[in-house]
């Protein structure tokens, strides 16, 4: 234990080892959600529901492990939300692309992160995206999220008159899943520690004593096979001109989330120096790349920091010994996939609709007062969840962006690597029409 106590400077940072650990138990109880959430979502792309589940809780862990032992910082990653939608409805659903492939756009991003980060070019990037583009993608994605979230338990329906329109609430998971969401938002804003997971479980238990979906065959068992996904990606078919903004998609939508995030923690612990700025920071984008290698390789779409670790560090978790704890309990989590199986959709719809609304809060950093910079924001948050892709509104908003700068007479204001970028995603446009 001194050896731990040392590594990790627990000394420093005023805490000692059973803080740690009850900040660690605590920010995995905020963020387990995604053992259930993420296998339902790519399932639904066609890939193995098991293997995806091993694959989420090892790269989660890994990525997380580098967090704690390499960056030595308290923040959990895990596959993210939105990209996980974007991954099997905007790409596998969507554009009629094969899992393996999408996978392999996965891999390539993340290899670009790493590339990136090394050469500290990361920062660099996100420095001169935007901030419209920025807030607009985060905000879109959350509308996407919910919309997602909300189809998914039947209280949105499709309709040939309307497109979509309200589903029938009178069904029985329909009716559980507004018990669920309602159910999550009261422990959400009463801040319950893992209240999604906590609504979760307890919709899911009053569906199965309902008989509305079938109780668990068992607690505990082997994990399954992670055979179907493990290094099943398609690199060579990700290399094609026409997926170009798919792994640009995951790759500006995952530097946005984690940067965006881990300015947010740091502040919160208390990490940034006088600058405003996060020590070892490369060490930290580190994790979330080689998370996200490691995802695609292992089978899960791209990993990224979550936010939900501010609970941990709300408890007073401040080292990276948090995460390790983090990191234990996602491989432990292995050995209940009997009780991850028989969660049903309904019950994680909750989960959707909730965290596409905490994702809302982006909006108030929009400057509405500048049309420069509102309608591109705007386009980029609309037309993410109407074409059902975040590469589209992220294409638009970048193309919209440095077309009224210009006709304003503020071209100045506009990086270069915007209006490379514009071009970039204009000529796509042009090549898919073709």
């Amino acid at each position: 234990m001194k050896f731990v106590e040392k590594y990790f400077e627990f000394e420093k940072y005023g805490t000692n080892l059973k803080v740690e650990t009850l900040a660690g138990i605590t920010t995995f109880m905020t963020m387990a959600y995604i053992i259930f959430v993420n296998p339902q979502i790519l399932s639904t792309a066609g890939m193995d529901f098991g293997a995806v589940m091993v694959a989420t809780c090892i790269a989660s862990a890994i990525a997380t492990l580098v967090m704690g032992l390499y960056a030595r910082y308290p923040f959990a990653l895990a596959p993210g939300m939105g990209l996980n939608a974007y991954f099997t409805y905007g790409v596998c659903l969507g554009m009629g692309i094969d899992w393996r492939v999408a996978l392999g756009a996965v891999f390539i991003s993340g290899v670009l992160f790493i590339i990136l980060t090394l050469t500290k070019i990361r920062t660099w990037i996100f420095n001169v995206i935007p901030n419209a583009i920025k807030y607009g993608t985060a905000v879109g994605i959350g509308l996407f999220i919910a919309f997602i979230g909300l189809k998914s338990a039947g209280i949105i329906v499709s309709s040939k008159a309307t497109l979509v329109t309200l589903g029938n609430l009178m069904e029985p998971s329909t009716l559980l899943a507004l018990f669920g969401i309602f159910l999550t938002s009261i422990l959400v804003s009463r801040n319950v520690i893992g209240a999604i997971l906590i609504g979760i479980i307890v919709t899911s238990l009053i569906g199965m004593i309902l008989g509305i979906s079938p109780f668990p065959e068992g607690i505990f068992s082997m994990p399954p096979s992670i055979a179907p996904t493990f290094l099943q990606l398609d690199i060579m078919g990700a290399l094609n001109l026409g997926l170009l903004t798919i792994v640009l998609a995951f790759f500006f939508v995952d530097m946005f989330d984690t940067l965006g995030t881990l300015s947010a923690l740091a502040s919160q612990a208390g990490y940034l120096d006088k600058d405003g700025k996060l020590p070892r920071v490369e060490k930290a984008l580190m994790a979330d790349a080689t998370g996200t290698v490691v995802g695609s390789l292992l089978g899960t779409s791209t990993v990224t920091t979550y936010i939900e670790s501010a609970s941990g560090i709300a408890l007073g978790g401040r080292t990276g010994f948090v995460s390790v704890v983090v990191a234990m309990l996602f491989l432990l989590s292995l050995f209940f996939y009997p009780v991850v199986k028989a969660i049903p959709p309904y019950a994680t719809a909750a989960a959707l609709v909730i965290v596409g609304a905490l994702m809302m809060r982006s909006v108030k950093y929009i400057d509405f007062d500048d049309y420069t910079e509102a309608i591109p924001a705007f386009i980029t948050l609309l037309t993410i969840p109407l074409t059902f892709s975040i590469a589209t509104g992220l294409a638009l908003g970048f193309i919209t962006y440095p077309i009224l700068k210009v006709f304003t007479g503020r071209w100045k204001e506009v990086h270069w690597l915007v209006y490379v970028l514009a071009v970039i995603f204009a000529l796509r446009f042009v090549y898919l029409s073709g």
